[in-house]
């Protein structure tokens, strides 16, 4: 009776791997070429063993979410058929126009976030947001990638809305909507702006204490300048705001 208990307790794992995974792979968060986090990442992440990694690994293979690469890894290629209605920031592009659209999009979106997350957050969603600045100080401090730290402190300030509304617009469009996340993508992994990891935590930080403070013109005001300033930053690529295209970023 043991072993079959056993078993029952792996397939609920793997399962619950896979539920996670399949969410993540729908909202956009891996897009189709993505390579999903290593094995022994994965085994971190979720606390279990490597036979219900490989298991989950399989499920989502069978449902045609991911392709294994011989030598180079686990790969997304789905969904291959999804709503088409809500498709903003998820396609490849080359063009600053691009960035910049999606850009002033999320600025109507997210400033009235940041203000509804002042005026309504919970001490426990508060706690959240400044568990996220944290973490992407710790990836600055340690010159590790902060493009998941960043994606996910946006998604602590919808969340703190207490509208639900917010986060699933931001769980839709996934972490593409980072703009650095998309541009290098399409650049051959080549990032042509400089390091601004700095400055986006300090005005993280700002975004913060302003909802922390409990004021909400300041909040939206702090989410404003922090997604203008991200469209400023784009700008200087070029005045006006043409495709740059990869043979110009080297």
């Amino acid at each position: 009776m043991s072993e079959p208990k056993r078993s029952l307790g792996r397939r609920s794992l793997s399962a619950g791997v896979v539920d996670a995974l399949r969410a993540q792979i729908e909202a956009g968060y891996y897009a189709p070429r993505d390579k999903l986090p290593t094995e022994p990442a994965l085994i971190e992440k979720f606390g279990v063993s490597r036979t219900v990694v490989r298991e989950a690994i399989a499920a989502l293979r069978a449902d045609g979410l991911v392709e294994s690469r011989q030598g180079s890894g686990v790969f997304v290629t789905g969904p291959q058929q999804g709503d088409t209605g809500l498709r903003l920031f998820t396609g490849e592009t080359d063009k600053i126009s691009d960035i910049i659209e999606e850009l002033e999009l999320r600025i109507g979106i997210e400033v009235e976030a940041a203000g509804l997350a002042a005026a309504r957050s919970s001490p426990a969603q508060e706690a959240e947001i400044q568990s996220q600045v944290e973490r992407f100080s710790r990836l600055v401090a340690e010159g590790r990638p902060t493009d998941e730290a960043d994606f996910h402190f946006h998604m602590a300030i919808a969340t703190a809305t207490n509208n639900a509304r917010f986060r699933t617009f931001l769980e839709h469009v996934g972490r593409r909507m980072i703009p650095r996340v998309k541009f290098r993508t399409v650049m051959g992994g080549v990032d042509p702006l400089p390091s601004r990891d700095a400055p986006i935590l300090e005005e993280h930080r700002d975004i913060a204490e302003s909802i922390m403070a409990r004021d909400p013109d300041r909040a939206r005001e702090a989410m404003r300048r922090h997604l203008v300033t991200g469209i400023k930053r784009y700008r200087s690529l070029t005045s006006w705001g043409q495709g740059l295209k990869k043979d110009d970023a080297g």
